[in-house]
């Protein structure tokens, strides 16, 4: 159960309507109140909304609102786990689930001016000591993930140095990504977006995390040039990224 004043902190922190079954929180900007049936996809199918979907090892949709392209994205279990929970967590306090520590965090960084994804609502329903949660985000316009940039063609080194300052900046403020990989890296208008921040936190900054971050990126890379030895990645590249990288974090 929440405490008079924890809520009162969050709520400070973000626009939050308590629902039936939980809580929604929403960006001050938008102009209608959500609903629980934003995250429901059959409401959107309904209204003829859905304009496409991204296929992972769970699909995400994307929605047409008025003039506004969002993603909708419903949180599931993984690893050994996710045989016996498909998508319930346990209920550790409000500001502990999934979808709410997602918002807080995204809401934080968007308006301190990172490139990350508009976040838009979050949803919780809680089921007796468990939860499931729910999560819109604004949907970069012109935007590809680097895998399949780098599928379709090479990054110049400026790019690539870019890319590194891009990620330095971040561990500069002290976000940490639980999962920094090609995928979750987006290319618009020559500008790199870092999205999927579930697990993410603002940390003391230390060098440990951030160079365990860094590895995970260069596996990941080497694991999808192991699958497509075509993709446009070298050893050189991850040096213009660390070169960038060293520009800004010494």
């Amino acid at each position: 159960m929440l405490s008079g004043t924890t809520l009162s902190l969050i709520i400070i922190l973000m626009q939050l309507i308590k629902t039936h079954t939980g809580y929604i929180a929403f960006h001050e900007d938008l102009l209608e109140t959500p609903s629980q049936t934003w995250f429901n996809v059959d409401f959107w199918q309904k209204k003829d909304a859905i304009t496409g979907s991204s296929q992972g090892r769970y699909t995400t949709w994307f929605i047409k609102h008025l003039t506004e392209d969002w993603v909708l994205r419903h949180y599931y279990r993984g690893g050994l786990i996710e045989k016996i929970s498909h998508d319930k967590y346990l209920f550790c306090g409000l500001k502990n689930t999934r979808s709410i520590a997602e918002f807080q965090l995204l809401n934080t960084l968007y308006k301190e001016g990172f490139a990350v994804p508009k976040p838009i609502a979050a949803n919780m329903t809680q089921h007796g000591l468990f939860y499931r949660a729910d999560l819109i985000i604004e949907r970069i316009k012109n935007a590809s993930d680097l895998l399949a940039q780098l599928e379709a063609n090479p990054m110049t080194a400026q790019e690539w140095f870019a890319l590194g300052v891009c990620i330095a900046l971040f561990h500069q403020r002290g976000v940490y990504h639980a999962d920094l990989n090609a995928k979750n890296i987006l290319l618009a208008d020559n500008k790199f977006y870092l999205i999927d921040f579930d697990r993410g936190a603002i940390r003391k900054p230390h060098v440990s995390w951030k160079q365990a971050n860094l590895k995970r990126l260069l596996r990941s890379f080497n694991k999808e040039k192991g699958k497509s030895p075509t993709l446009a990645f070298t050893n050189k590249d991850w040096h213009q990224l660390l070169q960038g990288y060293q520009s800004i974090e010494q």
